[in-house]
């Protein structure tokens, strides 16, 4: 396989492709030592990082099996999930939002998209581009997926109120929104990106592995909400526990009672208040 060189990206961190030593037709995206995708070119419906393996298990659940979506992606790192929409839903539109045009270029030369997927990528920050998005894709959203990255860590800019706020109205009537989320002793970004979720959303659920949960490790936190359907009874969500069966295990949901201990006395992020996420900790990745 051979792969393009590493890229200087506007950021000034350094950003390459390099082959899965373990998985052959498999590559990563690194950038400053982080890997920050991961995709294998011969089967993208196999995600490897455990966040996105629970988010594809919210992709598959949420709608019926095989059924096109609409989508939209704040964050692109190396498509993945995209790929992986396009893999289990063909026929799906989707739009990617991705701040660095050169990392853009580093993964279409390393790894095209499919010729037939119906995939468009815009290039800027993603709170910038949200407020620019056609009126045509308000309320037409299925999911919306908030996977943004500065390095390691998310920025403040796109963890608050006003941010979500931007992101609530493109959402079709039964729509969700899945916000990836690393944190780590004691959750505090975590709780607070749970209660500005609250204040603006009918449902919210976690789900993590247990000690990550629990604050006592770094990692990600995937995190769904939605409105529901107008006029709905019951939950929206009631398909978020089989998210538990299908795995990474061990695996633990919070909603409801629960959810509400979490984030505690944690008030709503506001631009005002607002932080980056935590770095992990220097050699956590290997690097």
């Amino acid at each position: 396989m051979i792969l393009p060189p590493p890229v200087r990206l506007a950021s000034g961190r350094l950003a390459s492709i390099e082959a899965d030593r373990w998985v052959d037709g498999a590559i990563e995206l690194v950038i400053d030592g982080t890997p920050q995708s991961h995709v294998n070119l011969r089967d993208p419906s196999d995600l490897f990082f455990e966040y996105m393996r629970r988010i594809g298990h919210v992709i598959d659940l949420f709608r019926p099996s095989g059924q096109p979506i609409s989508a939209l992606h704040l964050g692109g790192g190396a498509f993945s999930l995209p790929r992986y929409v396009e893999a289990t839903r063909p026929g799906s539109r989707q739009q990617i939002v991705e701040l660095e045009s050169a990392l853009v270029d580093l993964v279409r030369e390393a790894a095209p998209l499919p010729k037939r997927a119906s995939i468009r990528v815009r290039h800027g920050d993603a709170r910038e581009v949200l407020g620019k998005l056609p009126a045509g894709m308000h309320g037409a959203m299925d999911l919306v997926v908030v996977d943004i990255f500065s390095g390691a860590q998310t920025p403040a800019h796109v963890s608050s109120v006003e941010f979500y706020e931007l992101v609530r109205p493109l959402l079709a009537p039964d729509g969700l929104v899945v916000v990836n989320a690393a944190d780590g002793t004691g959750l505090p970004f975590v709780r607070g990106q749970l209660a500005t979720l609250t204040t603006l959303f009918r449902e919210v659920a976690a789900i993590a592995e247990p000690q990550v949960l629990k604050g006592r490790r770094f990692g990600n936190v995937v995190i769904v909400a939605s409105n529901g359907a107008a006029g709905s009874a019951g939950s929206e969500l009631d398909w978020l526990p089989r998210l538990l069966a299908g795995g990474p295990h061990p695996a633990r949901l919070l909603a409801d009672r629960e959810l509400r201990e979490l984030i505690g006395s944690t008030k709503p992020v506001t631009d005002a208040t607002a932080v980056d996420s935590p770095a992990p900790s220097p050699g956590l990745f290997g690097a």
